[in-house]
């Protein structure tokens, strides 16, 4: 049975960095062809995908969230990190990590990106409550 389950800090002082790993059990996140999400809903808004790292361990971000956002794995432990820097109130959310193939991934222009479908996601954590406040 796979399960990818977040872990992170629940609370964030503005202007710092956010930090949240995503655990996978039950397969490989080097799995060819498999892609390793990051999404985020706020409170009142759609799914806003972040970024993937890939199986082959290529990353790729929203660009409208690039210039804060870095996606790392650690293939030992079979997990991956989002760090979002420079955090403010706006980045307030539930961060949910999701692993899928590449019809998981949502179109993007330089503008950012479409909202993501989790039903192209085979797998999909629970999701963790991030608040941004002082």
């Amino acid at each position: 049975q796979v399960q990818l389950q977040e872990s992170g800090p629940g609370l964030v002082k503005p202007a710092q960095t956010l930090s949240l790993t995503c655990a996978v059990s039950g397969v490989p996140i080097t799995t060819d062809y498999y892609y390793w999400s990051w999404i985020r809903q706020a409170p009142g808004k759609g799914l806003e995908w972040i970024g993937y790292v890939a199986y082959s361990g290529s990353t790729y971000y929203n660009p409208t969230l690039k210039s804060r956002t870095s996606i790392s794995r650690d293939t030992s432990k079979n997990q991956f990190t989002l760090h979002l820097h420079s955090v403010t109130p706006e980045d307030t959310a539930v961060y949910s990590c999701g692993g899928g193939e590449s019809l998981s991934i949502p179109f993007c222009t330089d503008d950012g990106c479409l909202e993501p479908a989790k039903d192209k996601y085979d797998y999909w954590g629970q999701g963790t409550q991030i608040t941004v406040s002082s």
